[in-house]
């Protein structure tokens, strides 16, 4: 298993510490599935995205409510589609 930069290391923990299971499945199961294919702007983004509450980013996951639009995009796509959630 790959060593991690001290920087995902951090992302890392942050997405599965977040105080609730449901959202430690969604950020928490993103990061696992994404984090090796991105480079500095999308874990910038997903840092971006770990600084908001979760009832907004789940809400956002779950379509309930539209995204902002600095999060719109392919990763936000990815993290609608909640494939990587599994319990």
């Amino acid at each position: 298993m790959p060593v991690l930069s001290p920087r995902l290391a951090r992302a890392k923990f942050r997405a599965w510490h977040r105080g609730t299971r449901e959202a430690d499945y969604i950020f928490g199961g993103f990061f696992d599935r994404y984090h090796t294919s991105w480079d500095e702007t999308a874990l910038a983004w997903f840092e971006a995205l770990l600084d908001e509450e979760d009832v907004d980013v789940m809400a956002w996951a779950l379509q309930s409510q539209s995204a902002p639009e600095q999060f719109a995009g392919a990763q936000m796509l990815a993290l609608q589609k909640l494939d990587y959630v599994t319990i």
